[in-house]
């Protein structure tokens, strides 16, 4: 594949308490999620970026999810959804990089089950991202800490900050949950190809 670099803003948000545990504290590194089985989604807003020669300024992705600590190799079962406002060379761009490229991700170097792949309308500003009718997740308020926190997906190069999700609700076959002051984060992120 032709080289590649994106960067923007990052927000995530899953069903585990905050801090979430998967996350680095204090220069700690994280344990088990909290509940044993973790879901949520996992969201790119690209403020500059280019696929090869495929400029993706100003596209987003997200990853709905799910997997389980005590399943053997904790495969992730996934869909990517690629920004629908991004022609078939953006979208198909944006699924080597997020699928295949980021091979340090759990969800590349692990056993995994991939529901789909679609090009949906996504929305992300500041703390709130709309997938399609898909998922809706609100979290602008911060959890309070002193510690250093950072996480995998963004860069543990990368300081980020912890959040309290007002909502995380999905709609998404087969992932269907709906969930409130559960944790979340958001960071920046800066990738390329090596």
């Amino acid at each position: 594949m032709a080289g590649w670099h994106v960067r923007g803003t990052y927000l995530e948000s899953c069903n585990c308490e905050a801090i979430c545990p998967c996350r680095t504290i204090g220069g700690v590194p994280g344990e088990r999620s909290t509940y044993g089985t973790c879901y949520g989604v996992l969201t790119w807003r690209i403020e500059d970026g280019a696929v090869g020669d495929a400029d993706v300024s100003g596209l987003a992705v997200a990853l709905v999810y799910r997997y389980d600590d005590d399943e053997e190799g904790s495969p992730w079962s996934l869909t990517l959804h690629v920004d629908e406002r991004g022609d078939e060379a953006q979208r198909v761009g944006l699924e080597r990089v997020f699928l295949d490229e980021l091979r340090h991700l759990p969800w590349i170097r692990k056993e995994r089950h991939i529901v789909g792949v679609r090009a949906s309308a996504i929305e992300a500003t500041g703390g709130r991202v709309r997938v399609g009718s898909a998922v809706s997740l609100h979290a602008e308020r911060p959890f309070e800490t002193d510690q250093r926190v950072t996480c995998i997906v963004p860069g543990h190069d990368r300081v980020g900050r912890e959040l309290i999700a007002g909502e995380l609700k999905v709609d998404d076959g087969p992932f269907a949950w709906e969930l409130s002051g559960n944790c979340a984060y958001a960071a920046d992120f800066d990738y390329a190809s090596t």
